[in-house]
């Protein structure tokens, strides 16, 4: 029997209907008492250091759920949080980066509806999340969801109602949940040591989709507000040759900023260096590219690694952490 500590945080899996909308409401052992079954496997504590619409989530509340992760290492042998499905990806990218190393598993779960339906998906989720956390070969952060294992850094919300909510973006899922255990496509090495915990983020990163006909008046907002920037361009990347783009995002680098470029393409990524438009941006100082990893994990590698290397970031967000660029 495994001790696994639960870290409720909201979400539609604990919401129930209000005058204005679903709204979280339904306690953690609520929660646990829809699934029984869990008691099979794990003596289960539980803890809400939050009660959110995920929407609402953002890194401060990351922080939280590493100092509570942080703080009861020791006493568990993993974590399930639950979780709303809105910015799931992009806490479990956070979570990725900001406990490094875990030889135990730290697994995130929710629903598209909520567990006190009858046609739930609920109650498959949080059972899935507790059998995969309970078994032996699970450490790392992971997002299980309708049966299936995904890597942290690679996980994307792509459909907003089906069961099937999440996918794992140019990389296999790890594993698929079948009767109640983990059958392993990818075979992770478990770390030895003990995790190695993060505690500061630079929030100041903005994400700039582009559109045709955009202006780069963006840029009077952009350079006094932010400190780092992710352009979402078209296909494989670039920026556009009019309005004075080029001037301006090259005056945003200079004064000491970073710039990602990404792609609006959901998959295969960005190759900045396939066209013109994006290959004179190549020499530029401060100015990388994401290329396989997703929107998520970008911003909150941003965020993560500011703190600790100012504007000279591209060596180490060149730097695999657990399978986020390729």
């Amino acid at each position: 029997m495994k001790n696994i500590l639960l870290i409720a945080t909201g979400g539609t899996i604990a919401s129930k209907p209000t005058e204005h909308g679903l709204a979280p409401s339904i306690t953690p052992a609520e929660l646990l008492s829809s699934v029984p079954e869990i008691a099979e496997v794990a003596r289960v504590s539980e803890v809400q250091p939050f009660n959110l619409d995920s929407t609402n989530i953002r890194p401060a509340h990351w922080l939280e759920l590493v100092r509570v992760i942080e703080e009861n290492y020791a006493s568990y042998d993993g974590f399930v949080v639950t979780h709303g499905t809105d910015t799931m990806a992009y806490t479990a990218a956070a979570l990725s980066y900001l406990i490094q190393g875990s030889p135990k598993p730290i697994v995130l779960t929710g629903s598209q509806k909520s567990v006190y339906l009858r046609d739930t998906d609920a109650r498959k989720n949080l059972a899935d999340a507790f059998f995969y956390c309970a078994d032996d070969a699970a450490s790392g952060v992971h997002i299980v969801f309708d049966g299936n294992v995904i890597l942290g850094t690679r996980a994307k919300k792509t459909r907003t109602k089906s069961y099937n909510a999440f996918s794992s973006i140019d990389f296999p899922d790890i594993a698929v949940m079948r009767e109640g255990k983990p059958f392993y496509y990818v075979r992770e090495e478990t770390p030895t040591g003990p995790p190695v915990f993060y505690h500061t983020l630079e929030e100041r990163v903005f994400v700039l989709k582009l559109i045709p006909g955009l202006s780069a008046e963006i840029f009077d907002h952009l350079d006094t507000h932010c400190n780092a920037l992710v352009v979402e361009s078209f296909g494989t990347g670039g920026l556009p040759d009019y309005g004075g783009f080029s001037a301006r995002l090259e005056q945003f680098v200079r004064s000491g900023k970073t710039v990602v470029f990404t792609t609006q393409v959901e998959r295969e990524g960005s190759a900045l260096d396939k066209y013109e438009v994006g290959c004179r941006l190549k020499g530029l100082p401060r100015v990388l590219e994401a290329r396989s990893m997703t929107l998520e994990a970008t911003v909150a590698k941003l965020m993560w690694l500011l703190p600790q290397c100012g504007g000279e970031i591209a060596e180490r967000f060149y730097a695999p952490v657990c399978f986020d660029i390729l």
